[in-house]
């Protein structure tokens, strides 16, 4: 069975659920949330923008960004975590912005997705535009490059995410929205100091095998397989590699969600497997799809100004 996406009227957030309404409350368990214990549409009903990530400091450390790049009273340091009761995630709402971690992998993202949708909808949000800000594996681009993702596709190259429902397999499209593409291309002329590019991004189920690394406990395959494999994904124009972005791209797809992944690569996966440079680097390299979605959130908003040279504070 195939899902394709659809784009819901009206702006709103489209739940492809019909249980739902025959719901009394609906408990929002990993994000402890609920329809009942909040009034959803008085705390998030104004959310425009969604910004998601692997960790709960980098979501942390980009909402405490966005404070000062909106120019809000305060330094921002005193932000409060709505999911403080419980310790799967992190949420941070900063004026139009919400920014919330969603941990490591496929399993993990889909998670917190289908109770964040389920959020927006309840709170009644309208137009909202949701980005995966995150890090990857290189292919063919110097680290600290940032990939904007214009198709998700699986370990086979394909553009499709693959679910087993009630033991059937359901294939979900995995499309983005081109113009949110073209649009965040656009913004990264402003940052020039880190090169940006559109490429596909491939997602798998492992960091390791999955990945065709050859550093874990397991490893079936020699450095010739590893590297002939990885080529033939670069030709078939994937630019870098991370394990959320098929399960990220069907979901808000099917739910009306114009949605982007922007990532940085920490090495370029043709030349090696672990990731060596130093911290310093590394916490900059994070920083730059935040500078670049920063930048993007301004222009939305009609602020004055480049974001992009700013740069988050320091963890």
């Amino acid at each position: 069975m195939t899902e394709t996406s659809r784009r819901s009227g009206g702006g709103l957030v489209h739940i492809k659920n019909p249980h739902l309404e025959a719901m009394d409350e609906d408990v929002l368990y990993h994000l402890d949330l609920g329809t009942k214990t909040h009034n959803l549409p008085a705390m998030f009903g104004d959310v425009k923008f969604v910004c998601v990530g692997g960790s709960p400091n980098r979501m942390r450390a980009f909402a405490q960004f966005m404070h000062k790049e909106l120019g809000l009273e305060g330094d921002g340091e005193d932000l409060v975590d709505i999911c403080a009761g419980t310790d799967r995630y992190a949420m941070y709402r900063v004026g139009p912005v919400l920014s919330i971690s969603h941990g490591m992998g496929i399993p993990s993202v889909s998670i917190m997705l289908h109770e964040l949708i389920k959020l927006l909808h309840h709170a009644k949000c309208r137009d909202v535009t949701i980005i995966r800000i995150g890090t990857s594996g290189g292919l063919g681009v110097e680290a600290g490059s940032v990939v904007i993702t214009d198709r998700a596709v699986d370990a086979r190259f394909q553009p499709r995410f693959e679910q087993v429902v009630l033991g059937d397999v359901v294939v979900r499209g995995t499309d983005l929205d081109g113009a949110l593409v073209e649009e965040l291309l656009a913004c990264s002329k402003a940052i020039p100091d880190f090169p940006t590019l559109v490429g596909h991004t491939m997602c798998t189920y492992d960091f390791y095998e999955g990945q065709g690394r050859l550093d874990g406990a397991l490893c079936s395959f020699s450095n010739e397989k590893k590297l002939e494999y990885l080529k033939r994904a670069h030709d078939a124009g994937v630019r870098n590699i991370e394990m959320e972005s098929t399960a990220f791209a069907a979901l808000c797809g099917l739910c009306g969600l114009r949605a982007a992944v922007v990532c940085v690569t920490l090495l370029d996966r043709l030349e090696g497997d672990q990731i060596r440079a130093s911290h310093d680097v590394l916490r900059e390299f994070q920083q730059r799809p935040q500078r670049l979605v920063a930048a993007f959130i301004r222009s939305r908003l009609g602020l004055r100004g480049a974001a992009g040279n700013a740069r988050p504070s320091r963890d």
